[in-house]
């Protein structure tokens, strides 16, 4: 960028606010030497102009001591418009306390006037390289959320990583995978994962819900029709199998398949092909099947499914625990919804104790997907900023009932807010291999927090 916000490049920018021409121009020469794209602007209004022009800018170097709106202000602007915006107090001697004050606001950072250039520079370039860290994480985030795999399933749970590694090792076959879980454990988000970990990434992904097909039209929707094959039949349709040929096809309850298609779809599974209705000829079809169930195992072979048909389906068996046995997920799970919510309503929205404390109190029926839908309704009916769900605030969604959660003998011995937070955060770190930056993402926290977290329980 260059002064007036005109864009000199595509990499993330620094706005430089100060109403002295001489030492804002010679600073914008000066970094522009360091290689970092530069706005200058000589007021608040200005700035916010600017700021608004220029959604890559990253970092702000403000001064403190401005006419009309001082830096104190136009910092609690920005920060406003843009919680994540790394702003930098620029400030005399004589006004360090305001300084620090500004810091407490909001403000990353202070440097004093006249300026040593050298610290400056080591300064700007270790906030820069945070500040582009963290919108790398977003845009990983944001694609992870359009591409769903692996690295989009949170989680801290061990149980729930034990499913995730043998899900990733089955990806990389062809094998037919049964998932088994109750409503909302996330059964569709891992099997969009492992087809996208897998070789057939590129072709479609088809899922059905078996129980959703009228009874009547089950056949011809999995496996096609031929012209005249019935009334309404005025053309060939291929059906979902030979749709997805290549791909995956998610069968979802699929214990709610008649039994007469049940035979059809073992043909599919042996022999790799399907009879469209009113067909006289089979069709060729490529596909790997993932099916899933939120019925109990034992009555899914016992009652619900053709013997030869489970254990045909059932080559790679999947459990997913349901959310009441994995409570330090729900620590994890829920910032990270919030952390969603913050960029997607642009203001910052968080989960005070007393909120997560009822969390952990809380049975979840309906797993993670009511976990997602709670921290969503109670921040759809704010507009506060920053926002902090309290438990006041998730009490009436929840209702009157709060069945107690079935905790594993693992986790009997506490589950103090204390004691889950030390093990969320231990957790992370293990799984990010020791990487802070890593575990604070994963935490939906600043680096800074995790820091102060990881002093306050000696981890």
């Amino acid at each position: 960028m260059k002064s007036g916000g005109e864009a000199q490049g595509a990499g993330a920018g620094i706005l430089v606010v100060d109403d002295d021409a001489s030492l804002a121009s010679t600073l914008q020469e000066f970094l522009a030497r360091e290689g970092y794209n530069v706005a200058v602007a000589r007021s608040a209004s200005e700035a916010l102009a600017l700021y608004s022009a220029n959604p890559r800018i990253s970092l702000a170097l403000v001064d403190l001591i401005m006419p009309v709106t001082d830096g104190l202000a136009l910092t609690d602007e920005l920060r406003r418009r843009n919680p994540d915006l790394t702003v930098v107090i620029m400030t005399g001697y004589g006004t360090i306390e305001t300084a620090v004050d500004a810091i407490k606001r909001g403000a990353e950072d202070y440097v004093t006037k006249p300026f040593d250039y050298e610290a400056v520079r080591k300064k700007i370039a270790r906030l820069m390289e945070v500040a582009e860290l963290r919108e790398r994480v977003a845009q990983l985030e944001k694609n992870l959320e359009r591409h769903p795999s692996f690295e989009n399933i949170i989680s801290l749970s061990p149980g729930m990583e034990r499913v995730v590694e043998r899900a990733r090792l089955a990806a990389g076959t062809d094998a037919s995978v049964l998932i088994l879980g109750e409503t909302g454990t996330g059964k569709e988000m891992l099997a969009r994962a492992i087809h996208a970990a897998s070789g057939r990434a590129r072709l479609p992904f088809v899922g059905v819900n078996s129980g959703a097909l009228p009874h009547d039209l089950v056949e011809s929707e999995l496996f096609g029709f031929r012209k005249g094959a019935f009334t309404g039949a005025l053309r060939d349709a291929p059906g979902i199998f030979s749709a997805a040929s290549g791909g995956t096809v998610f069968l979802d309850e699929i214990g709610e398949m008649p039994k007469d298609v049940q035979v059809k779809l073992l043909r599919v599974l042996q022999e790799h092909e399907v009879r469209p209705v009113g067909g006289t000829q089979p069709v060729r079809v490529d596909v790997r099947v993932v099916a899933a169930t939120n019925r109990p195992l034992n009555e899914l072979r016992s009652t619900l499914l053709r013997e030869d048909l489970y254990f045909r389906i059932a080559t790679v068996l999947l459990e997913v625990p349901p959310l009441r046995a994995r409570p330090e997920d729900i620590l994890v799970l829920a910032q990270q919804f919030a952390a969603r919510l913050s960029r997607r309503y642009g203001r910052e929205i968080s989960l005070a104790r007393s909120a997560l404390e009822l969390l952990l109190r809380y049975s979840f029926p309906g797993n993670v997907r009511e976990l997602e839908n709670l921290v969503e309704s109670a921040a759809a009916v704010s507009q506060d900023n920053p926002q902090s769900i309290a438990d006041k605030d998730l009490k009436p969604l929840i209702g009157a009932g709060m069945p107690a959660p079935a905790v594993p003998a693992a986790m009997n011995e506490s589950l103090s807010m204390e004691h889950m937070e030390k093990l969320t955060i231990q957790q992370a770190l293990r799984v990010s291999d020791g990487n802070r930056t890593k575990a604070a993402s994963l935490l939906g926290i600043s680096r800074d927090t995790l820091y102060r977290k990881l002093r306050q329980y000696q981890v």
